[in-house]
């Protein structure tokens, strides 16, 4: 062969075998690229005040139930303190509606004079017996008789009034429309009340979870809005991998499905389970710093970590082993 000939063959060949490899290369990586993302909570009073003190620091890890920070409570206590009082105002209230009208000494002279009422009525109940008995006899006028019956009916009226003085004595001081009302205002007391108690306790937050103080944003001492978080806490448990894969390997990948991948200090392998995919393709963002994938057109993946005593910190870089791939 023409030796002028070979040495330009032999170039173009080299070249088409790198022109092969490249394309094999930028179709088929050997990892998917992402990194680790949290899901931070943002902790808030939902009213404004000076922050009166914050148990923890940046950086901190915190347990579930632990106390957080804490408003200037003094307005907060004092409307407890009015509300309580409104409270038992209404209780007092209603509680005297509810008594007879009539207390126990006014009660016992009412018995008396029924008492004395009754034996009158006996005493004239028998006299009239026996002035009729005498008038049947003809003994005595129908005059003398007819003052015998009306003593009798006299003292039987006033046993029946000193019986409806003590009726009316036990009846309530207030009518049944004012002791409802009473009562209703007694439960709307309450329902204040309670809500202020839970007001209360919310200027005073505790972590909802175990995590670490992701960011701080007032000090002590300075003046928070109402509803503006006031710390931000990372739970443990809400840490996902975050990674994007080329389109023309986006059908490898299915919710519910388990992919392994590694990092800087994971010592090994870990897994963790796709929960999410986009459902958009995009070009490989600029936190992907990788020459052949920085053009590429990728699906981003989200995939949640299982719980772990050493989580993964925020921003880690993770290469992704690719579905169905292996080590």
């Amino acid at each position: 062969m023409n030796r002028k000939l070979l040495i330009p063959l032999i170039l173009i060949i080299a070249a088409l075998g790198w022109f092969v490899w490249a394309r094999s290369s930028e179709t088929a990586p050997d990892r998917w690229l992402g990194y680790v993302e949290g899901e931070a909570l943002y902790i808030a009073a939902p009213v404004s005040g000076t922050l009166g003190a914050r148990a923890v620091e940046r950086g901190g890890a915190v347990k579930a139930g632990e106390a957080l920070f804490t408003l200037n409570p003094v307005t907060s206590d004092a409307d407890v303190a009015r509300l309580e009082a409104e409270v038992s105002a209404a209780r007092a209230q209603m509680a005297d509606l509810e008594k007879g009208r009539q207390r126990a000494p006014e009660l016992q002279i009412s018995r008396a004079n029924i008492a004395a009422a009754r034996a009158q009525a006996l005493k004239a109940q028998k006299d009239y017996e026996r002035v009729a008995a005498i008038a049947a006899r003809g003994f005595v006028s129908k005059a003398q008789l007819d003052a015998a019956r009306a003593a009798r009916d006299v003292a039987n009226a006033q046993v029946a009034q000193t019986v409806a003085q003590e009726q009316s004595g036990l009846l309530t001081a207030g009518r049944q429309d004012q002791v409802r009302a009473a009562a209703a205002q007694v439960s709307a007391a309450e329902a204040a009340l309670k809500v202020q108690r839970q007001r209360r306790s919310e200027i005073a937050p505790t972590a909802p979870v175990d995590g670490v103080i992701e960011q701080t944003f007032f000090n002590p001492g300075e003046w928070v809005p109402a509803s503006t978080p006031v710390l931000a806490v990372l739970p443990h448990d809400r840490r996902k991998l975050r990674f994007f894969v080329p389109q023309d390997q986006i059908a490898r990948v299915k919710p519910g499905q388990t992919i392994r991948f590694s990092c800087d200090g994971c010592n090994g392998e870990r897994t963790a389970t796709i929960r999410y995919i986009a459902p958009r393709a995009e070009f490989t963002p600029p936190v992907i710093y990788s020459e052949g994938a920085r053009s590429k057109l990728v699906f981003m993946v989200e995939a949640s970590l299982a719980p772990s005593d050493a989580p993964l910190p925020p921003g880690l870089p993770v290469d992704v082993l690719p579905s169905g791939a292996r080590q």
